[in-house]
């Protein structure tokens, strides 16, 4: 019998260390398009993301007139840009870790931006910040630069 409890117990300790090597999961995450939020008009809703390597971004047509675009030198290096098609749903997986900063075309001027952090910000925040945006954008991402920047602190 104490072979057997033996056995077992070595079985049920495999299982359990077999678990913690398995790779997570990846997420998804789902961000509205907006006319109106939370947060005023023209919006992403939420307008902070904080994800993995791998993680999926959906960007959810919710009112007509929005599409999603990453803007240039707010992109980690090696990370492909995406534009989605205006009014439509688009899903996005993110692999390179740093900052993707978005704007919905349209509305880039009245400040309908978000910010999606993948990973460790640090590879690509600093560059992120000294893109030159317009008046309601750059107040907007100001904010979400400091969430990611606070972040990035707390994970170190």
């Amino acid at each position: 019998m104490t072979f057997a409890k033996n056995a077992l117990a070595a079985f049920v300790a495999g299982l359990a260390l077999a678990s913690f090597a398995l790779p997570a999961q990846a997420e998804e995450f789902d961000v509205k398009m907006l006319n109106k939020g939370e947060k005023g008009v023209m919006v992403f809703e939420p307008d902070f993301v904080q994800a993995q390597p791998g993680d999926t971004i959906n960007f959810i047509a919710a009112n007509p007139g929005h599409n999603a675009e990453t803007m240039k030198g707010m992109l980690p290096e090696g990370a492909e840009p995406f534009k989605s098609k205006t009014s439509q749903d688009f899903s996005v997986t993110l692999d390179k870790e740093g900052v993707y900063g978005i704007r919905c075309t349209p509305h880039f001027a009245m400040g309908m931006v978000a910010l999606v952090v993948v990973g460790d910000p640090s590879s690509n925040l600093e560059d992120a910040k000294a893109v030159k945006t317009p008046g309601m954008a750059k107040k907007k991402f100001s904010a979400l630069f400091d969430q990611a920047a606070e972040r990035d602190v707390a994970a170190k």
